[in-house]
């Protein structure tokens, strides 16, 4: 306690060092902080978007291949392989199956390639949770703010629920039609016609290439028997868990007499061509996390990362000079007081402590109030829901609204590690003044 109130006592006496020193490591770690923020929201706009959209946090799904040179990417006997990945998933929330497949999907004034994802909406309460129906005025220049369109009416083999950027582009709105041509395992093109029952919200940069049928309608498509899916999607009460569960079910599928591939932790459709190139007939199945199935997006969270701890990492080593050059004044202006204290018994080591402790005191009280204001900004920035309207920022950030998420462990991480730096920056100082003589000390001027 003595040397917490000689080190508060110095910080006083120094107020206009201590004010703009404090200042900028306050606002270092607010900046650290919104960093942080804007990477955690990238990272939870990622999981919410692939898991929502296209992958499950664990999925089963595989190749059928008639002949050595097919890759159809289907699963054979899908309702038997989703009960006995039911019954052996552990931590399981739900597990559910998806058709899929790639099409173009052609208006009367447009066309576009999407993805196409057959659901049964009766049991998708995590996407009709998730998903928000668009206002018309927001695909459409009708000025019109009313939400037209339903998610439960996406049941007949004909019906079909887009994106407010697709229908936009497109040039469509609920209740008109679209014309979906996709080729089949024979490679021949099939053609159907399909009725907007609803139109979405976007959910981030992968909702331009997702568009939701029903099941039968995709089998429909590709001339598929009713027990043919595209992936058995497992969703887990804990997501963190998903690569532990992804091995458990490896193994619970070998012991069933399942052929399994080894692990490629692509998303599947960069997968065709390995797959068509290798020499085996038959169904065999490919299991990936959610990671995975959206590595494609993740260089988008290691460029923020770098980008944001490269530029707190200069303006930290900044505010480190900035540090000892306080720390070496603070130690000649107290040279004669130092040689006092040593004369009349502290040891070194208390005087290296004394020190030490002024710039932690510094460091911590500075950083805390850092990131307090960091995660008070960035909490106000995501209640904002600022749209944003640049294409190019809307890819990088995987959404069109800013969203922030503030994790408390990272504003604690923040703040330790800027006390860390602010005492190991004052180290030199505060050993160069425990090592001084006390009667040279107290004869100092100047």
């Amino acid at each position: 306690m003595i040397f917490l109130r000689i080190a508060w006592r110095n910080l006083v006496q120094a107020r206009r060092r201590t004010f703009f020193l404090g200042l900028a490591m306050c606002l270092v770690t607010a900046l650290l902080v919104l960093l942080m923020a804007l990477s955690e929201g990238i990272s939870d706009t990622l999981v919410r978007s692939a898991t929502t959209l296209s992958t499950g946090h664990v999925n089963v799904a595989g190749f059928y291949k008639a002949k050595p040179g097919d890759a159809d990417p289907v699963i054979q006997d899908a309702t038997s392989l989703r009960a006995l990945v039911e019954e052996s998933t552990p931590g399981v929330d739900y597990v559910i199956d998806r058709a899929r497949g790639w099409a173009r999907v052609i208006s009367a004034s447009s066309s576009l390639n999407s993805g196409l994802t057959g659901i049964d909406i009766r049991e998708e309460s995590r996407l009709a949770a998730t998903l928000r129906l668009a206002t018309q005025d927001e695909y459409k220049d009708s000025g019109r703010p009313e939400v037209v369109g339903d998610l439960s009416r996406l049941t007949g083999d004909d019906t079909m629920v887009i994106f407010a950027a697709q229908a936009k582009r497109l040039g469509v709105g609920v209740g008109d039609g679209l014309t979906v041509t996709v080729e089949t395992r024979s490679g021949a093109r099939n053609t159907g016609e399909f009725k907007i029952v609803a139109v979405a919200k976007d959910i981030g940069f992968m909702s331009n290439f997702s568009m939701f049928l029903t099941k039968a309608g995709v089998r429909k498509l590709y001339l598929h028997d009713d027990d043919v899916s595209g992936a058995v999607q497992v969703y887990l009460r804990d997501y963190g868990r998903s690569t532990e569960v992804m091995g458990h079910l490896r193994d619970t599928l070998k012991a069933a007499g399942y052929t399994l591939l080894e692990h490629d932790p692509r998303p599947f459709f960069a997968k065709f061509d390995n797959v068509a190139g290798e020499e085996w007939t038959g169904q065999r199945l490919d299991l990936t996390v959610w990671s995975d199935e959206v590595s494609f997006l993740l260089w988008i969270l290691t460029v923020v990362d770098w980008v944001s701890f490269t530029l707190v990492g200069i303006l930290l080593f900044i505010i480190a000079v900035g540090i000892m050059n306080s720390m070496w004044m603070s130690v000649r202006d107290r040279t004669n007081e130092v040689g006092t204290l040593r004369a009349i018994g502290m040891s070194r080591t208390r005087v290296l402590v004394m020190f030490l402790l002024e710039a932690a005191v510094l460091g911590f009280a500075a950083c805390s109030l850092g990131g307090i204001l960091g995660a008070a900004t960035a909490w106000a920035l995501d209640a904002a829901q600022i749209v944003i309207p640049v294409a190019a920022v809307q890819l990088l950030l995987m959404s069109d609204v800013l969203q922030l998420v503030v994790a408390p462990l990272q504003i604690v991480a923040a703040v330790l590690a800027f006390t860390v730096a602010a005492g190991l920056a004052a180290l030199w100082p505060a050993y160069r003044a425990s090592r001084m003589e006390p009667v040279t000390a107290i004869h100092h001027v100047g």
